[in-house]
């Protein structure tokens, strides 16, 4: 898996919110951070503390992107005409590992992103196995014919807990799905609230 899956519900007490909706995260249980100290961490954030949480959960939602990563996506983003905020998140679902986790072929993002990595995946009939490949609209994402039946994707499929979105058009018998159209903020079934304009806030002043 990637380096964060064995820590992955760390990201959730670390911001105090299940960022990802999954049933089985400590903060069903309990809403503070992580350690010892974690309960007494309830002081009120600064205006760069809430800007820069912001920015951790929205990039610990992505399988937590290196800054280095998620800093590039920003860049990109910031260079489109337009909402930054609105492109940083449509250029984000635009991921292949993205695209694979919103389309349930995998339970987790963490998991999408091995998945891609070990060549499970195709993108208009060709192999693609670099999990950051940004899909085009119209672009066919297909689970390779010999992974179709393995235990973690029809786990997946199965997943009652979130629903494929509409700017994805899958065919589960199949293994097959369609980026329709890149999404903007409100069309992406996020279970906590992203905050991408103080993202942008937070890259303007850092």
């Amino acid at each position: 898996m990637t380096k964060r899956t064995s820590a992955k519900h760390k990201i959730d007490r670390r911001m105090g919110e299940n960022i990802w909706g999954r049933p089985k995260s400590p903060v069903n249980k309990r809403e503070y951070g992580p350690g010892q100290h974690g309960q007494r961490r309830k002081n009120k954030l600064s205006d760069f503390g809430t800007q820069l949480r912001a920015k951790q959960k929205l990039k610990g939602y992505y399988g937590d992107l290196t800054e280095k990563q998620f800093r590039k996506i920003y860049g990109e983003a910031e260079r489109v005409k337009g909402d930054t905020g609105e492109m940083l998140v449509g250029l984000l679902e635009r991921r292949l590992d993205a695209v694979v986790y919103r389309a349930k072929f995998v339970p987790t993002i963490f998991a999408a992103r091995q998945f891609v990595n070990h060549g499970h995946v195709t993108v208009n009939g060709k192999r693609v196995n670099i999990a950051s490949y940004r899909v085009k609209e119209g672009d066919v994402v297909e689970v390779r014919q010999k992974s179709k039946q393995m235990a973690l994707v029809l786990e997946a499929v199965a997943l009652t807990e979130r629903d494929v979105p509409d700017y994805i058009e899958v065919d589960h018998s199949k293994m097959v799905a369609t980026f329709v159209r890149t999404p903007s903020l409100g069309d992406v079934p996020y279970p906590v609230q992203m905050e991408p304009n103080l993202v942008v806030e937070y890259y303007a002043k850092n």
